[in-house]
C-alpha cells in the first residue's frame, strides 16, 4: 500500500481581500469631484481625510488625530514633534522592522536597541538599565505582541522618558482594556498593505496633548491651514509654532482617508475574523516536539493578522531545511536568524546606519523565530491545514 500525497497548501499568504464596496463608492465620488488633495474643498465640505481623523480620534478615544502620508512619516514626524534631534539617542526594541530604526535615523538620531523576551516583547529590566542613555523610547508593539503597558509606564515615568507606540501592527488592540497607542504620549498607525486597514500606504498619530499634535500637523505640512481639521488642536494651539516648525510635506489625500473610513467601520468584525483563524493555526500547533508558541497574557487583547513560534536551540541549517520543506508544501515561513535581509525581514545587525550593538537575549530568540501572516483571504480550515504541514515538517 503506497502512502498518501503529503497534503500541498495552494493560498496565497501575500495577497489581501478586495475592499469593500462602501470603500469603492467613495473612492469613485473622490474621483468624480477631482478634489484629492485635502485642503482642495469645496464651499463646507469637510474632506475625507479630516473626516478620518474624526472617525479615528474616536475610534481611539484620543482627542487629536493627523492623517500622513505612510506608518514611517508617521513615526518621524512624531520623533520631529517631540523634540528629537540630531545626534540624540532614541531607544527603541531590538526585534522590530526596518522602518522603526529607520525613521530614527532619518532624524540623524541614534537607535539604542533594548533587548526583547521570549514573548517578544520589550525587556523591561534592560529598558531600566539603558533608559539613563535617552529621553525618548520609540516602542514597536511588534508583530502585535504588546508588553505589560502598565509596569512600562510606570518606568518610563519614573527614567524620565517619552513614549511613542509603534503600533502599525496593533491597531485595534488593547493592554487591559485601553487602546494600543493610547497609553504614550503618542500613537503611531500604518495603514500599509499588509496592516489592519489597506490604502497602499498611509498612516495616522493620535495624542491628547494640543501642542505635540500642533507640532505635528504643522510638520506634515498644513502651510496656514490647519483650521480645516476637525479632529486638531484648536487655532491658538498653532500660533507660535508655526513661525518655527518646518514644513515637511507627507499629508495623506482624501482619495486614501476616502477608502480608508469604510474599512475602519468593519474593523471589529475583521478583527474578529482575524484572531479566529489565529486560535485555529496556534490550537494546530499547540504540542508539537520542539516548538513553542508564545504566550499571550490575558491582559491582551491581540489582532492575530500573524503567528510566530520558536525553534529553540535549532541550528540555522536544521532552519533553512524546514523552510524548504514548508515552501514546497506552499507554506511561506518567514525567519528572523537568516543572515542576510529577505524581503520585509531583518534584523538589527542588518541595520547598519546603527552602530553595532551587543544584544545576545534578543539574537538568540531571533535565531530560532519564524513568523507567518494570517491574511484574510484564508478560512479557519487553511488554517487547520497550514498547521498540519507545519506540525508535520517540524517532526521530519
Amino acid at each position: 500500500m503506497t502512502n498518501p500525497a503529503p497534503e500541498v497548501f495552494t493560498g496565497s499568504f501575500t495577497q489581501q481581500e478586495p475592499l469593500p464596496q462602501a470603500a469603492l463608492d467613495a473612492a469613485l465620488a473622490v474621483l468624480g469631484h477631482g478634489r484629492l488633495h485635502r485642503y482642495n474643498l469645496a464651499p463646507d465640505e469637510a474632506g475625507e481625510a479630516a473626516l478620518l481623523e474624526e472617525d479615528f480620534a474616536t475610534f481611539t478615544g484620543a482627542r487629536y488625530c493627523l492623517a500622513v502620508a505612510s506608518g514611517g512619516y508617521a513615526l518621524a514626524c512624531a520623533l520631529r514633534a517631540v523634540g528629537v534631534r540630531h545626534g540624540d539617542n532614541v531607544l527603541t526594541n531590538g526585534f522590530t522592522l526596518a522602518p522603526v530604526p529607520g525613521a530614527i535615523a532619518s532624524l540623524g538620531a541614534t537607535p539604542v536597541f533594548v533587548e526583547v523576551t521570549d514573548d517578544l516583547v520589550i525587556d523591561l529590566d534592560d529598558l531600566a538599565a539603558k533608559a539613563p542613555q535617552a529621553r525618548v523610547l520609540l516602542l514597536s508593539h511588534m508583530r502585535g505582541h504588546i508588553c505589560d503597558m502598565d509596569r512600562l509606564m510606570q518606568l518610563c515615568r519614573h527614567k524620565g522618558l517619552t513614549v511613542i507606540e509603534d503600533c502599525a501592527h496593533t491597531m485595534g488592540a488593547r493592554w487591559a482594556g485601553v487602546p494600543s497607542g493610547r497609553h504614550g504620549l503618542i500613537g503611531c498607525y500604518s495603514t500599509q498593505s499588509y496592516k489592519h486597514m489597506n490604502s497602499g500606504e498611509g498612516g495616522l498619530l493620535v495624542s491628547d496633548n494640543a501642542e505635540v499634535m500642533a507640532r505635528a500637523v504643522l510638520l506634515s505640512g498644513s502651510y496656514m491651514l490647519y483650521p480645516r481639521h476637525r479632529a486638531a488642536p484648536p487655532p491658538e494651539a498653532f500660533e507660535t509654532l508655526k513661525w518655527t516648525t518646518p514644513n515637511i510635506s507627507g499629508r495623506m489625500d482624501n482619495l486614501r482617508a476616502a477608502i480608508l473610513r469604510p474599512q475602519l467601520a468593519d474593523l471589529p468584525v475583521q478583527i474578529a475574523r482575524w484572531n479566529a483563524l489565529y486560535r485555529t493555526t496556534e490550537d494546530g500547533l499547540a504540542g508539537t516536539p520542539g516548538l513553542a508558541l508564545i504566550i499571550r497574557p490575558a491582559s491582551e487583547t491581540f489582532v492575530g493578522s500573524s503567528i510566530q513560534f520558536r525553534l529553540p536551540d535549532w541550528t540555522g541549517e536544521r532552519i533553512t531545511a524546514l523552510l524548504g520543506r514548508t515552501a514546497a508544501r506552499g507554506v511561506d515561513l518567514k525567519w528572523f536568524g537568516a543572515a542576510d535581509p529577505v524581503a520585509f525581514t531583518s534584523r538589527h545587525d542588518s541595520w547598519r546606519y546603527a552602530p553595532a550593538q551587543r544584544l545576545p537575549n534578543t539574537d538568540r530568540i531571533l535565531s530560532g523565530l519564524l513568523d507567518m501572516r494570517l491574511p484574510l483571504t484564508f478560512s479557519t480550515a487553511d488554517c487547520a491545514q497550514i498547521a498540519r504541514i507545519i506540525r508535520a515538517e517540524v517532526a521530519a
